[in-house]
């Protein structure tokens, strides 16, 4: 049997299917513009309240010198921290994952959905040129699509 989810649980657009696709074609016009940061040295607590605070799913983490590091994700809370029982008092930068794929403002939107999924990321920091500006969402993905296709 076929599933199929009611119209009535789709969210709502004041946009016409189709209205901007054309225009949305770069990861800069879709991704969520205000970046949450926090330094390397806050703990992992910290990290979660802001996650919290901001209802997102990832931070960018930054160095003394305001440089991005690393990306301490939910994920990363689940299987570094909580899995491990590891103390909330911790550094984020211990649990953060220092190697992080990133993706430029400029890059066309096709295929990234494919890059998200082979790299099994559902964030990742969005830089212009040397500098993380943004953060894209496998919900952002999911939401253009969802509306613009």
């Amino acid at each position: 049997m076929k599933s199929v989810w009611p119209q009535a649980f789709l969210p709502k657009s004041p946009l016409k299917k189709g209205d901007i696709m054309k225009e949305e074609k770069y990861v800069k016009d879709i991704m969520t513009k205000d970046l949450v940061t926090i330094d390397h040295e806050s703990t992992v607590l910290e990290a979660c309240q802001l996650m919290t605070d901001h209802k997102i799913g990832a931070v960018v983490i930054l160095s003394a010198i305001k440089e991005a590091i690393g990306i301490f994700t939910e994920r990363d809370l689940l299987n570094r921290v909580v899995s491990k029982d590891k103390p909330h008092s911790d550094k984020v930068k211990d649990y953060m994952t220092p190697d992080f794929v990133c993706v430029q403002a400029a890059d066309e939107l096709e295929g990234l959905a494919k890059i998200m999924i082979d790299g099994n990321f559902r964030h990742l920091p969005v830089a212009d040129g040397h500098d993380i500006v943004a953060m894209l969402s496998i919900r952002d993905i999911v939401k253009h699509f969802l509306y613009y296709s």
